[in-house]
């Protein structure tokens, strides 16, 4: 008789799941689920939290979801609130386990978490399950990607490589130690148990409904479920919205200017090979175009940024990130006035105000706003990085980095860099004042 421990991460699915099919092929005859929620008082070297309010009521709720799913199975989830160097080791003491599975994530503060779990004694495997093409499949490798994302894209389409199929559900699940109350009842690990019932509900506040919302987490259809994620992925393909997605993906607000996949991508309640599986399946039956495969496009863009961090690791996250640019200056001032929208730059104050809201931002907002504190005002990129980290609920350490990067011109791409005239942006993207209104800076 052998425990096995899965840990969810950002994976918090059933549905195409490698990590878990690994825990379950591992010989072990009990498994034990475990999610571990952040602690409260995890902050930023900047002086905010980490998790700000709408990215842990997103997760939250994506957690809960998958709960539910496991208990229908017959294998409760265990959810623990702590440090996981402390709590996950603690676990596993009490049920006498050595062995633990997660899947792999290539960032720093990740990668320092597996390394504690090995420090304390436990046997950990890591899974490869985020991206869309398998890592093995490249036909650079990982330690020699293009330097370019057109040379990444233009590589792959060469040669014709396509993503694995997505794994079914399972339909079974081994099932816990007959000893896990007990187990649970330590001082160490009831105490992280009690901390974790507390997030039971989900803490949201008014921007979760706001009506302005381009991404209403509070709502059923927009929550952080599995179950909500696969619904959207049907009712965007059932809505042929892929055939527009390249002609309306540069809006600033409304739920159906883009594919609001992103958030559940994040989390993981959806698997990026679900999405262009039942992508394909669409265009067979009604044809691809310039949208849909736009849609290929940023998956790929997503990808590429994954691959980046298994080439260069904790080299992103230096101040001068890949390049030779001095380290940037940190502006307190400033940076404080773009956290709160009080710039005194119309849209980017107004989008600052949805961002602080709402949890959501659309990718021409982040990337003027991103240009705004590193050019205009001269801020640290990293400082925004993680005020995006804490704000955004569809926050993915991948791209996050890659995207910050590319804008203050310190990753791999040539061109040093991109600078937004805000202006500009506003005439093109909002020339009747409507969404700068909308946030009250017009």
């Amino acid at each position: 008789m052998s425990t096995v421990i899965f840990w969810f991460r950002s994976d918090l699915r059933l549905h195409d799941q490698p990590a878990l099919a690994a825990a379950m092929r591992s010989g072990a005859t009990h498994l034990v689920p475990v999610v571990c929620h952040p602690p409260e008082a995890e902050s930023t070297p900047w002086g905010f939290p980490r998790w700000g309010v709408h990215r842990r009521a997103f997760v939250t709720a994506a957690v809960q979801a998958l709960a539910d799913r496991l208990a229908a199975l017959g294998t409760p989830l265990v959810q623990l609130q702590g440090s996981t160097a402390e709590v996950l080791p603690a676990l596993a003491r009490s049920l006498g386990a050595t062995r633990l599975v997660c899947e792999d994530i290539a960032a720093p503060y990740e990668q320092d978490e597996i390394a504690a779990l090995r420090a304390a004694g436990l046997q950990v495997r890591t899974v490869w399950q985020s991206s869309l093409i398998d890592p093995q499949a490249l036909p650079w490798g990982t330690r020699n990607l293009p330097d370019v994302f057109t040379a990444f894209r233009n590589g792959l389409e060469r040669k014709g490589v396509q993503p694995p199929l997505p794994l079914p559900e399972p339909t079974r699940l081994l099932p816990p130690p007959a000893e896990i109350e007990d187990a649970l009842a330590t001082p160490q690990l009831a105490t992280a148990r009690a901390a974790a019932a507390a997030l039971a509900a989900p803490a949201y506040g008014p921007g979760a409904t706001d009506t302005r919302s381009s991404f209403p987490f509070g709502k059923p259809a927009f929550d952080g479920s599995e179950r909500a994620a696969r619904a959207h992925l049907a009712q965007y393909l059932a809505r042929q919205l892929p055939h527009s997605y390249k002609a309306t993906r540069n809006g600033l607000t409304g739920v159906d200017y883009s594919s609001k996949f992103s958030p559940w991508l994040a989390t993981g309640a959806l698997s990026a090979r679900q999405v262009m599986a039942e992508l394909r399946a669409f265009e067979q039956a009604h044809g691809a175009n310039d949208g849909s495969y736009w849609l290929w496009f940023e998956l790929l863009w997503r990808d590429y940024f994954r691959f980046l961090h298994l080439q260069h690791g904790r080299t992103l996250y230096r101040a001068r990130g890949l390049g030779t640019l001095p380290p940037p200056t940190h502006n307190p001032q400033g940076f404080a006035r773009w956290c709160e929208g009080r710039t005194g730059e119309p849209l980017v104050d107004a989008a600052m105000r949805e961002l602080s809201t709402t949890g959501y931002l659309s990718n021409r907002l982040r990337q003027m706003v991103a240009s705004y504190l590193i050019h205009d005002l001269q801020g640290d990129w990293r400082a925004g990085a993680a005020w995006f980290e804490a704000q955004l609920v569809d926050y993915d350490p991948y791209s996050n980095q890659g995207n910050w990067l590319y804008v203050a011109g310190r990753g791999t791409d040539p061109r040093g860099g991109r600078r937004f005239n805000p202006n500009k942006q506003a005439q093109e993207h909002d020339a009747d004042g409507s969404y700068r209104r909308m946030w009250g800076t017009a």
